[in-house]
């Protein structure tokens, strides 16, 4: 097995590991007893939003942002997540594109994916299909999706350029895409070399710069950051202390204190999360 799957392998351990724990009543990650203002702030949704959806589906986000708000999706798009999870931003997706429309979730997970079905289900949505699969292979027709959207996925791929020229086939011509993610600039080869901060969205991360770069280069164009938070130390303890109230790493195997701590004053100001938008070109005849 090469290093790619070694990862994949990993991380979707990880994230099945996550599901399991929030089983239990009040298991939340990301929609805990957090204290005021830290989800919406680190995720980006609405209180109201979040209170129309199934609370599964809020207690398993894993989310960085919100790639679905200000995206312009229309009733009656087609809409594809990469790595759909338990399906928060694909129940968002159906209620924007309505019965007309459609939305396809891809995950790696089999936990992810059971709940997504399950979330969709209580939601009393029919125009949700989740599929499983790889965002660097996906398992989608070439010029079929209207939109994409994706929500701290792409940094956890050992492949990033593979996702990027996925994106571009499956998108429609002047298709359009929102991705939240994480970018980080360079950072010390200690913290890369520490396993746990992969699956917790930070030592996969790249520099903004070259994913921007990664995405213009797999052909897609107007490639413009939206919106970008900056984590200070404080913001980054929230993300990464698995014992924090709201935290999004709960579920995963916890930092020692003194590294915590280690870890948040090293990366502070260097790490943030991204909305980028962008469009597949119209094809140019000769």
């Amino acid at each position: 097995m090469n290093r790619p799957d070694d990862i994949r392998k990993t991380v979707s351990t990880s994230y099945a590991r996550a599901v399991e724990q929030n089983k239990a009543p009040g298991g939340s990650c990301c929609s805990g007893p957090a204290p005021e203002g830290v989800l919406t702030t680190l995720a980006g949704y609405s209180r109201e939003a979040l209170a129309s959806l199934p609370a599964d589906a809020v207690a398993n986000s894993f989310g960085c942002g919100n790639p679905v708000a200000l995206a312009e999706i229309r009733e009656g798009d087609t809409v594809l997540d990469l790595g759909s999870g338990a399906g928060i931003d694909l129940l968002l997706t159906a209620k924007l594109v309505g019965s007309g429309g459609k939305v396809i979730g891809v995950d790696m997970t089999s936990a992810m994916i059971e709940r997504a079905r399950a979330n969709a289900a209580a939601a009393g949505l029919s125009n949700v299909e989740v599929l499983e699969g790889i965002i660097e292979d996906l398992p989608v027709e070439s010029d079929s999706v209207d939109f994409v959207v994706s929500n701290c996925v792409i940094n956890l791929s050992p492949e990033k350029k593979r996702v990027f020229a996925e994106l571009y086939r499956v998108l429609k011509t002047d298709g359009r895409f929102s991705i939240s993610d994480i970018v980080a600039e360079p950072m010390p080869d200690w913290i890369i070399a520490e396993g746990l901060l992969y699956s917790a969205c930070i030592s996969g991360a790249i520099p903004e710069a070259e994913y921007l770069a990664g995405l213009r280069e797999a052909g897609l164009v107007d490639v413009a950051v939206r919106d970008r938070l900056t984590y200070d130390s404080s913001l980054l303890a929230g993300l990464l202390d698995s014992d924090a109230a709201g935290s999004c790493c709960c579920g995963f195997e916890a930092l020692p204190k003194e590294q915590l701590k280690r870890v948040t004053e090293a990366l502070a100001g260097k790490v943030a999360s991204i909305r980028v938008v962008g469009r597949k070109p119209e094809e140019v005849l000769a």
